[in-house]
């Protein structure tokens, strides 16, 4: 199995378009990750949170979620919910998604039969990244 990794996008004013759903989905598709739990909350003006089904976003019938319906694996809990909710600004809503790289899994097995082992690993932050590059870019300058 390759790394597990989670993500919280939030929709300021509860405004869910769909447009990064087709970049999800060629993900997908082309075998790079593979979905194991979606789900999405609301936090209302007052910070009432709400769980929204799949079902419910779908309204207009435009933002075509049903490929994700059952995407459940159980790693996502009520408190991973809440805990995402937390992270909310008020009058907004959030997707969580929890996905496996698939990429990674053939390199992690070929590594582990060489004896290979995992000793540290994380993500630098798109922020501290740029940061780091604009820096780099001016000290060359």
């Amino acid at each position: 199995m390759g790394p597990v990794d989670y993500l919280v996008l939030e929709f300021p004013g509860n405004r869910m378009t769909g447009e990064g759903l087709s970049r999800l989905l060629d993900l997908v598709d082309r075998h790079i990750i593979r979905v194991l739990d979606l789900s999405f909350v609301r936090k209302d003006a007052d910070g009432t949170v709400t769980a929204l089904q799949i079902a419910d976003l779908d309204g207009d019938g435009e933002l075509d979620l049903a490929v994700f319906d059952g995407a459940s694996s159980g790693l996502l809990d009520e408190d991973d919910l809440r805990e995402a909710a937390a992270a909310l600004r008020p009058d907004s809503s959030a997707g969580v998604v929890v996905y496996e790289n698939l990429w990674a899994a053939p390199l992690a097995a070929a590594l582990r039969r060489n004896g290979a082992r995992v000793v540290a690993g994380g993500r630098i932050p798109p922020e501290d990244l740029l940061a780091s590059l604009e820096a780099a870019e001016a000290a060359a300058s």
